[in-house]
């Protein structure tokens, strides 16, 4: 059976970092059959076609192997006829892989067909041949070859089927390795590398190659291979060269004696390692088996490697390098190794002496396996998006969650869960469960899905809320207000605070509370924690649920929470009744005191103004005496006899003043004894424009002198001054007498001006008036033949007719004389019953 290896067994990644880079290939080493021919001879010489492997070995035998290294039956096998002395130098097949082309030191180049002998061919030329190159058309069936030794010779069946040499060209010592691909056959001497045209049977030119220092060119195999027909790779030492074949300009062509191809070197560059065998991987890459030139600290060879190199013009860059285990490989030199291709394929045959590794470019699977071992997740799933592969993108990302886990990447792991899972149930509470033997469950929190369409079973979102409750309150509290309360089971959440409530966070605690009561529509129990806080969110509450009837037993609490907002629902009588309001604020008399002042600006005939004057009377006196006079809704005998106890003087006048009679005149002596105010007496006097009360005053004023002159401005046009003055006795003295009695005359021959004016004024709008109605009756009024006299309905003037006598009123109407004078006797208007002012004369 073929082995499978890992990487990291048959090769070691080189990295300037020391970084592990994703490998370019994957190995594998050949067994089964190959392996028992290994444990008695070694390999010299391979050659690999896409059907097959043919090895050459050191007792030179020839062997048949499939791909997969097990022997395969063919002439090969049956017959001794077809191997050799010595070691095989070199072997070709040909395309079809029918014909097989081997040489050896021991002189002989045999061509064999591996399974007809029909074209096989055995020559022996009694000197070391090292190369041989069967023809690459598919139609030639091996009818010519090339053998190389001091010469070159091409061999070519005639119409006779018998082999004709012919002699291509002399070799500068002998020949290495040929390579024939088309009409050019490539091939190594000692002093370098020729291309040879068999169309134009001449050499292309010689590329000359640089010996080694203290080393023989011909101590190296040169390796040599078509690219395509056009394209010839040449590695040789540590020097790869890369050549096309083109047709020669114009400019270059100008010489008869040039051959039309030119070989032009494109690139070339040097590597680090000898050179033991190279292929194509794409347009400027390069696979290279590679020999390393420094020894182990043992002075024994270092591990063989194959890299990637990268080409330009003239610089190359190495992608990657990977060293290689092969059995035995310490005690190889650079010639023991060599490559082989299946370039369709993409796999490179590694060739030792003892042992021989396939290695393939590596698949998406296998790039997958690698990354996903080496942790590099992002790159996996990135390669499965964009490739496929077996493996899903879902499963490496799951792997990728338990990775971050590892590294207590919490938060990034909670990311990928919310990008991978989608809306997947089952997978969203298996990676929860991973998050809960971290407890981690806070880091995840606020990617859980909690829509309809992927909600989880409640118990998932209980122990999120639970390690919030336990570790973080603030977090625990934002996920109350933003999860749907459905998620979880309220009742378990609120029995849990409970249980797990702490003094340092009853704030945070109180308001989950309040918002999980409110979840469960115990919404009594929500605004007593509002309450609590002092939270003003309780008035959101009672008008988003219409708590009016809750709010019953907690009116103080809310009032003393925010006044305003309070009473903005409080004063509205369709919500809550103000009795209730009334009664539940009954022993908090502050309180009841700002209700009713609130309550009287939105409901003016509300029961409770006899109770607003006491308590006008205690918190804000200011309002009271306007209070009193705008409304009529409290007992007036009650309020007095609140002002009589709090000695309220202009409130006791005012209520005193509107029960009138004696009460009246017992304001006044208020006004007079109590207040000393003498204006506002005489206010009070011109108010109730009582004569008792106009005696009242005029005798107590009498009674102090310097009262008398203001009494006496202030009774102008109310009482007769004589009243005043008759009351003062002689010889008493009153302060400012004279300008009081100065005042009072000027005030009446003012009057009496005033009145004689308006009478002038009343005469003159009279006659002006007169004039106006006398013009206005005598004007002319407009009548048309098209008039109709309103009693018989025809014209009011008609031609020789003794209806041509007609009345006009003013309001428009025309009759006929005759007419209206047997209706009617009055003078009015039969229509509009209006009096004519002034009847037309008879025409």
């Amino acid at each position: 059976m073929a082995e499978f290896l890992s990487t990291s067994s048959v090769s070691g990644t080189e990295n300037r970092e020391d970084e592990e880079v994703e490998p370019k290939f994957k190995y594998q080493r050949l067994a089964n059959d190959l392996k028992n021919i290994l444990n008695t001879d070694v390999v010299t010489s391979t050659a690999v076609h896409f059907k097959f492997l043919i090895l050459g070995t050191f007792r030179g035998r020839v062997h048949l192997l499939d791909h997969q290294g097990n022997s395969v039956n063919s002439n090969l096998s049956n017959s001794e006829r077809y191997t050799h002395q010595v070691a095989v130098n070199q072997i070709d097949v040909d395309p079809k892989g029918e014909y097989v082309a081997t040489c050896s030191d021991d002189g002989k180049v045999n061509i064999t067909g591996l399974f007809s002998c029909e074209n096989n061919q055995n020559l022996s030329f009694g000197k070391f041949i090292k190369a041989v190159a069967v023809d690459p058309e598919l139609r030639s069936r091996t009818r010519r070859f090339i053998v190389g030794h001091d010469k070159l010779i091409l061999y070519e069946r005639n119409l006779l089927n018998k082999l004709k040499p012919i002699e291509l060209c002399l070799v500068e010592g002998n020949v290495l390795t040929i390579r024939w691909h088309g009409s050019l056959v490539a091939w190594a001497s000692h002093l370098g590398v020729r291309v040879y045209d068999l169309n134009e049977k001449c050499s292309l030119g010689l590329m000359k190659w640089e010996a080694p220092t203290q080393e023989r060119l011909e101590n190296f195999r040169c390796h040599l291979l078509w690219s395509n027909k056009h394209t010839l790779l040449i590695g040789w030492v540590d020097t790869i060269r890369i050549c096309v074949i083109r047709k020669r300009n114009l400019i270059e062509a100008s010489s008869s004696n040039l051959p039309s191809y030119i070989v032009d070197p494109v690139s070339t560059f040097q590597t680090t390692f000898y050179i033991c065998g190279l292929a194509p991987l794409n347009t400027n890459q390069l696979v290279v088996l590679g020999y390393r030139k420094e020894k182990s600290e043992s002075f024994k060879a270092q591990r063989p490697v194959l890299c990637v190199i990268e080409y330009k013009k003239d610089s190359s860059e190495e992608i990657c390098t990977d060293s290689l285990t092969l059995r035995g490989f310490e005690e190889y030199t650079v010639n023991d190794y060599s490559l082989g291709s299946i370039v369709e394929d993409n796999r490179f045959y590694i060739v030792a002496p003892k042992d021989i590794v396939v290695a393939s470019l590596i698949e998406t699977d296998d790039r997958i396996e690698w990354l996903i071992k080496h942790s590099k997740f992002e790159e996996a799933m990135e390669l499965i998006a964009t490739h496929g592969g077996s493996v899903s993108v879902l499963s490496v990302a799951r792997l990728y969650i338990n990775h971050l886990l590892t590294l207590k990447q919490y938060e990034d792991a909670a990311k990928l869960c919310l990008q991978m899972l989608g809306n997947n149930k089952i997978l969203w509470e298996e990676e929860v469960f991973k998050f809960v033997k971290c407890q981690q469950l806070r880091s995840v929190s606020a990617y859980l899905p909690t829509s309809d369409d992927c909600k989880l079973d409640a118990h998932v979102y209980e122990m999120v809320l639970y390690e919030f409750l336990k570790f973080d309150v603030n977090g625990f509290l934002n996920l109350i207000k933003e999860w749907p309360s459905h998620l979880y089971d309220g009742l378990a959440v609120i029995n849990a605070i409970h249980d797990n409530f702490r003094k340092q966070h009853a704030k945070q605690m109180l308001e989950s509370l309040a918002l999980l009561y409110s979840y469960q529509g115990d919404y009594e129990s929500a605004l007593r924690m509002y309450l609590k806080l002092q939270n003003k969110d309780v008035f959101k509450l009672i008008k988003r649920y219409q708590l009016y009837d809750v709010i019953s037993k907690l009116i103080i609490p809310l009032i003393q929470l925010d006044r305003e907002r309070a009473f903005e629902i409080l004063l509205d009588k369709d919500k809550i009744k103000s009795e209730l309001v009334v009664h539940q604020l009954e022993h908090s008399k502050e309180y009841l005191y700002w209700y009713l002042d609130s309550l009287i600006k939105v409901d003016s005939r509300n029961m409770f103004q006899n109770k607003l004057v006491s308590l006008y009377a205690k918190y804000d006196r200011k309002k009271l005496l306007p209070f009193l006079r705008r409304s009529k809704d409290y007992v007036i005998q009650d309020a007095l006899a609140i002002c009589k106890r709090e000695g309220f003087y202009p409130e006791m006048v005012y209520l005193l003043g509107c029960m009138g009679g004696v009460e009246a005149a017992e304001a006044l002596n208020i006004i007079i004894h109590s207040m000393n105010d003498i204006e506002m007496a005489i206010d009070f006097c011109k108010e109730h424009d009582d004569n008792d009360l106009w005696n009242l005053l005029i005798n107590e004023s009498a009674k102090q002198p310097e009262t008398v002159s203001k009494v006496l401005d202030g009774i102008v046009d109310y009482v007769n001054p004589e009243v005043v003055v008759s009351r003062i006795r002689t010889g008493q003295i009153i302060p400012n007498l004279r300008k009081s009695l100065i005042k009072m005359l000027w005030h009446y021959s003012i009057q009496e001006e005033i009145s004689f004016a308006a009478q002038q004024i009343q005469l003159e709008d009279y006659f002006d008036t007169h004039s106006e109605v006398v013009a206005l009756q005598r004007r002319g009024q407009q009548v048309s033949c098209e008039q109709l006299c309103l009693l018989c309905y025809r014209p009011v003037l008609m031609k020789n007719s003794g209806f041509n006598c007609i009345i006009g009123f003013k309001c428009g109407h025309i009759y006929h004389e005759p007419c209206i004078e047997a209706v009617i006797s009055d003078r009015h208007c039969s229509e509009c019953r209006m009096r004519s002012v002034d009847p037309t004369e008879k025409e």
